[in-house]
C-alpha cells in the first residue's frame, strides 16, 4: 500500500465507525502557550478533553501534521523524524478501552492485513482490563508485555493537560533483525520491533505541579505513525525507503551525483537533508519564520543543519528550495496550504540559506581550528565562549557545534555557553529603556484580594462604581489626599486596561469629596484593572462611590486606530498574500503600529493599493460588531487568532461587515461602523527583523493633522520656490539639474587645481636613502582631490613615496601613494599612512599602492608629516 492509500483507508475505516473526519491543525498550536509546536494528533482536541468546549461529534478521526524537537540531533539514522504524520482516532467521553482495542486489531489485521503472528502488544503495568480485552481477541499472554510509566504512560502535550496509560501494537520484523538476547521483545532498541500504533486511554488531567485528577469522562487518543506503517506495508525496514522519501532522496542524488546506499556517511547526510527539507517546508507553510528563539529557532536550527549536511555531500550552492519544491509537489494534494504559500515558503528558504551560506565556510574553518587546538592541547572540551562566538558571529547553533564536536570526540561547555548568552541578554536589556505602568505594577497583585475587575467600557464611557482599594508605592492605604500619586482599584470600570497592543484609557474618577486624574490604565494578574494617576482635588477613600469617566475623544481616537488594524490586516492579505500574519501591534490615540510576517519591503504601488482598499472599506461604512463564542467554535468558523496569545474558553470575536469580511478574535475597543474611522494613511513601512515588517499608520484626527502638516509644508516650499504647489515638483527638478551641473563644474575646477598644486609640490621632493620622498601639507581638500594629486605626483615622479596631508571639515586627512618599483622593495602605502595618522590620534590603511587615513588632532598634522622621512 502507498502512503496515500494507508491514509485514505484509515480515515475511511473510522468514518465507517461513526467518526467525523477532522482536517489537520496547524503546526503552531492555537491559543496554547504550553506547547511550542503541535506534537500529537490530540493537541487540537485538548479543549474537548478538558470539557471546555463541546465537540461536533464525540467520535473524531484525523491525519495530523506533527513536529517533535527532541530528536533533531539523531535525525539521520533509519528511524527518527522531526516532522511526521499521525493518524488517530479520538473519543471524547464516548467509547473507551474495549472498542479501541477491538477496532485497532480489526484495522491492522483485516484492512492492513498484517499477519497476527507478527504483532506484539504492550500495556501499562497494572492495566488488567486491557490485558483481558487483548486476550479475548486471541492474542497469547506471552505476546502481551507490561511496562511502567516510561514506556506505557502517555504524558500531557506540554507542561499540563490530559494524559493516561497506553497500550501499543508493535510489529516484529523477525528474529534475524534482533539482538539475540532472551529479553528481546517490544521496546527493545535493537531494531527488531517497530511500534506502529499507540492507544492512549486518557483518563487524567495533569496540572503543572504533576498532580493527576480524573477527567469527568475517560477519553481515547490514538496515534498510528504513517511513516512507520508505510515502511512495514511496503516491505522496508527503514522509513527512508518508502514512497514518502524515495523521490526526495533521488533528487538529492541527482544534485550531488551520489547514489543513496553507497556509503554510511553519505547516506546519513542524505537522510538528514530530505527529512529536514520536509520539516522546513511545513513549518514555514504554517507561519514559522527563522528567529533566534522559540519556534523560529527550531526552524533556523533545522535549516542550518540541513545546509551543513548538504555541504558534506558537496552541495556548495543553495539547494533547499529545490527539495522544498519537490516536497510541495508530493504533499499538496493532502495539505493544499503548502501549495497556496509556495512562493513565500521558497523565498524564506532562499533568504535564510543564502544568509547562512555567507558565514558557514568561515564558521567551519573557525570550529576546525578550535577543535585542532583542543586536540593538540589534549583539552576535551570546546569552551562556552568559543561556542558562543560560533553562534553569535558565524550563526552556528550550539547544538550543531556540539554535534560536530562529538564527531571528533570533544564536548561543549553548555553551561559556559548559557552564561555568555545570558550576558548578551543582559546587554540587550540594559540597552532598552523600560517605561510604562507595568513597572509600577510589580507586587501589586500580592496586595489585593480581588481576582478580576468587570469591564463595562464596551457599552459605556461613564459608570458609577466603588473604590475597593487604593495603593501608594505598592502599599495598600485607606485614603489619598490632594497631590498624591496613587493606583486605584474599582469594583467595575469603563476604563480599558492596556492589553493586546491597545494602550490604556485616561480620564477622571470623581466623588463629592475629590477628583482623581487617571493618566494610565493597566492590568495585573489575574485580571485586575489598575487606574494610575494622582488626586487633582480633595481626597478619596476606600468604599467611596465614584463616577468613572473615560476621556471620550481619546478613546475614540484609539478605537478608530484599532478597527483600522483589522482592515489593514485584511488588505495586506489581499495584496501580499495569505502568508501575512499579524505578529504584534501598538494601538495608541495618535497613530498605530502593525507588525506582520512578510519577506520583502513593500513596493510603493503595494502600499498605495493597501491604502486604497482600507479607505474604500471606510467609505462603505460597514457595520462593526462583536460576539462572544467558544474559542474552538470561533476557530472552526475561520476566525483569525494570534498564535502566541492565550485565549479563554469564551472569546470575543470582532466582525466587520455583513456578511463579515474581517473575522478576528479581539478584546479591544472599536468604532460602531468603519465610516467613523474617517481616513486612513500609511506613513511608514520598514523591516524589524528577518521576515518581519512594520507599518505605522494614522486615522481620523491624526490623519487630518498629518495631511494638514504635509500640505502646509508643500505650500511653504512652493512659496519659497516662487511657484504654485502644482508646479513645485517641476521647479525642484530644474534646481536639482542646475545643482548637478554646478557640481560637475566644481569637480572640473578642483581637478585642474589639483594638477596645478601637484606640479608646484614636485620641487619639495627629497631623496632619502636613495628613495624619492614627498611629504607635504596641502590646502583643505576633499579625499577625491587628494587622490587625484597623488596619482599625478606618482606619474610625474616615476619612482617615489608620496604622503599628502590636509585639514578637511576640521579634521586631519592623509593620503599615501607608492610607485610599483618601491612596492617591490617592500614599501607599503597602507603601513606608512597608518603610522603617520597615529601621530594625530587616528588610523587608516589600504593597499600597498594607495592608502588613506584620518586623524583627530589637526594641530599635529605637520608633526605627522615630518615622521615620513624617518619611516622611509
Amino acid at each position: 500500500m502507498t502512503s496515500d492509500e494507508i491514509r485514505a483507508v484509515f480515515l475511511s475505516f473510522f468514518e465507517g465507525k461513526g467518526h467525523d473526519i477532522v482536517p489537520s491543525a496547524s503546526l503552531i498550536p492555537r491559543g496554547d502557550p504550553t506547547l511550542l509546536l503541535t506534537s500529537a494528533g490530540m493537541v487540537q482536541f485538548k479543549p474537548y478533553y478538558l470539557g471546555e468546549v463541546s465537540p461536533p461529534n464525540p467520535r473524531l478521526v484525523s491525519c495530523q501534521k506533527c513536529f517533535r524537537t527532541t530528536d533533531i540531533e539523531v535525525v539521520g539514522d533509519h528511524s527518527h523524524l522531526t516532522f511526521f504524520e499521525m493518524l488517530g482516532n479520538f473519543s471524547i467521553g464516548d467509547y473507551f478501552k474495549q472498542e479501541t482495542i477491538n477496532w485497532a486489531w480489526e484495522f491492522v489485521t483485516q484492512h492492513l492485513r498484517l499477519p497476527a503472528e507478527r504483532l506484539w502488544i504492550t500495556i501499562f503495568l497494572d492495566d488488567d482490563e486491557s490485558f483481558h480485552y487483548w486476550r479475548k481477541l486471541g492474542i497469547p499472554g506471552e505476546k502481551i508485555w507490561r511496562f511502567g510509566e516510561e514506556d506505557n504512560f502517555w504524558g500531557p502535550a506540554g507542561d499540563s493537560g490530559p494524559c493516561g496509560p497506553c497500550s501499543e501494537i508493535h510489529y516484529d520484523f523477525g528474529e534475524e533483525f534482533g539482538c539475540g538476547k532472551p529479553s528481546c521483545g517490544p521496546n527493545c532498541s535493537c531494531g527488531r520491533f517497530s511500534e506502529i500504533w499507540n492507544l492512549v486511554f486518557t483518563q487524567y488531567d495533569q496540572n503543572k505541579q504533576g498532580q493527576r485528577i480524573l477527567l469527568p469522562k475517560p477519553n481515547i487518543d490514538t496515534g498510528l505513525g504513517l511513516e512507520r506503517t508505510a515502511a512495514i506495508m511496503q516491505g522496508k525496514t527503514s522509513i527512508y525507503e518508502t514512497d514518502l522519501f524515495i523521490p526526495l532522496l533521488e533528487r538529492i542524488a541527482g544534485l550531488t551525483g551520489k547514489k543513496y546506499g553507497s556509503g554510511d556517511d553519505a547516506d546519513r547526510a542524505m537522510r538528514v537533508v530530505v527529512e529536514h527539507s520536509r520539516g522546513i517546508t511545513f513549518l514555514i507553510g504554517d507561519g514559522v519564520i527563522p528567529a533566534n528563539e522559540g519556534r523560529g529557532y527550531v526552524l533556523r536550527r533545522l535549516l542550518r543543519r540541513a545546509v551543513l549536511f548538504g555541504r558534506r555531500l558537496g552541495l556548495a550552492r543553495p539547494f533547499l528550495a529545490e527539495t522544498a519544491r519537490l516536497t510541495i509537489e508530493q504533499m499538496r494534494h493532502v495539505y493544499p496550504e503548502i501549495e497556496q504559500r509556495q512562493d513565500f515558503i521558497l523565498q524564506v528558504i532562499r533568504n535564510e540559506e543564502q544568509r547562512f551560506g555567507e558565514t558557514l565556510t568561515t564558521g567551519l574553518e573557525r570550529i576546525e581550528n578550535i577543535m585542532a587546538e583542543r586536540e593538540t592541547s589534549r583539552a576535551g572540551e570546546i569552551s562556552g565562549m568559543d561556542a558562543f562566538q560560533l553562534y553569535d558571529t558565524y550563526g552556528l547553533p550550539v547544538e550543531l557545534t556540539r554535534e560536530i564536536a562529538v564527531g571528533r570526540g570533544l564536548s561543549v561547555n553548555l553551561e559556559g555557553f548559557e552564561r555568555e548568552m545570558e550576558k548578551q541578554r543582559e546587554r540587550a536589556r540594559a540597552a532598552q529603556k523600560f517605561a510604562g505602568a507595568l513597572e509600577g505594577a510589580i507586587g501589586l497583585d500580592a496586595q489585593l484580594d480581588v481576582q478580576e475587575t468587570p469591564f463595562v467600557g464596551y457599552d459605556s464611557l461613564e459608570h458609577k462604581s466603588i473604590i475597593i482599594d487604593l495603593l501608594v508605592g505598592n502599599e495598600s492605604v485607606q485614603t489619598v489626599q490632594e497631590g498624591q500619586e496613587a493606583n486605584l482599584i474599582l469594583d467595575t470600570t469603563p476604563f480599558y486596561g492596556e492589553m493586546g497592543g491597545q494602550v490604556g484609557d485616561t480620564g477622571e474618577i470623581r466623588s463629592p469629596s475629590g477628583r482623581f486624574s487617571v493618566t494610565n490604565t493597566f492590568r495585573i494578574p489575574p485580571d485586575i484593572v489598575v487606574h494610575q494617576g494622582c488626586i487633582a482635588e480633595g481626597s478619596l477613600a476606600v468604599g467611596d462611590e465614584v463616577e468613572a469617566e473615560v476621556d471620550r475623544d481619546r478613546r475614540l481616537d484609539i478605537a478608530r486606530n484599532h478597527t483600522a488594524t483589522h482592515l489593514l490586516h485584511l488588505a495586506l492579505r489581499q495584496v501580499l498574500g495569505e502568508h501575512v500574519q499579524q505578529r504584534g501591534s501598538l494601538v495608541a490615540p495618535e497613530r498605530f503600529r502593525f507588525d506582520f510576517s512578510h519577506l520583502t519591503a513593500m513596493m510603493p504601488e503595494e502600499i498605495q493599493e493597501v491604502n486604497h482598499i482600507v479607505n474604500e472599506k471606510i467609505r462603505q461604512n460597514l457595520k462593526v460588531y462583536s460576539e462572544e463564542t467558544p474559542y474552538k467554535q470561533a476557530i472552526d468558523e475561520g476566525a483569525i487568532a494570534l498564535f502566541d496569545e492565550k485565549y479563554g474558553d469564551i472569546v470575543r470575536v470582532l466582525k466587520i461587515g455583513e456578511p463579515a469580511i474581517s473575522f478576528e478574535l479581539c478584546g479591544g475597543t472599536h468604532v460602531a461602523s468603519t465610516g467613523e474611522i474617517g481616513f486612513f494613511h500609511i506613513i511608514s513601512e520598514s523591516s524589524i527583523g528577518a521576515g518581519l515588517r512594520r507599518i505605522e499608520a494614522i486615522t481620523g484626527r491624526g490623519a487630518e493633522e498629518f495631511i494638514e502638516r504635509r500640505l502646509s509644508a508643500l505650500t511653504e516650499m512652493a512659496s519659497r520656490l516662487a511657484t504654485e504647489v502644482e508646479n513645485a515638483s517641476d521647479k525642484v527638478d530644474v534646481l536639482i539639474a542646475e545643482r548637478d551641473q554646478e557640481h560637475k563644474r566644481i569637480q572640473a575646477l578642483e581637478s585642474e587645481l589639483a594638477r596645478i598644486r601637484a606640479e608646484s609640490l614636485l620641487t619639495q621632493a627629497e631623496v632619502v636613502n636613495g628613495v624619492t620622498v614627498l611629504a607635504a601639507r596641502v590646502p583643505p581638500s576633499r579625499l577625491e582631490a587628494l587622490r587625484e594629486m597623488g596619482d599625478l605626483l606618482r606619474e610625474q615622479l616615476k619612482s617615489g613615496v608620496i604622503v599628502l596631508g590636509t585639514v578637511y571639515e576640521d579634521k586631519p586627512l592623509f593620503l599615501a601613494a607608492v610607485t610599483p618599483d618601491l612596492i617591490a622593495r617592500g614599501y607599503d602605502a597602507g603601513k606608512i599612512v597608518k603610522q603617520v595618522a597615529k601621530v594625530t590620534g587616528g588610523s587608516g590603511g589600504g593597499k600597498a599602492r594607495l592608502a588613506q587615513a584620518g586623524g583627530k588632532d589637526k594641530d599635529k598634522l605637520d608633526e605627522a608629516l615630518q615622521l615620513v622621512k624617518n619611516l622611509i
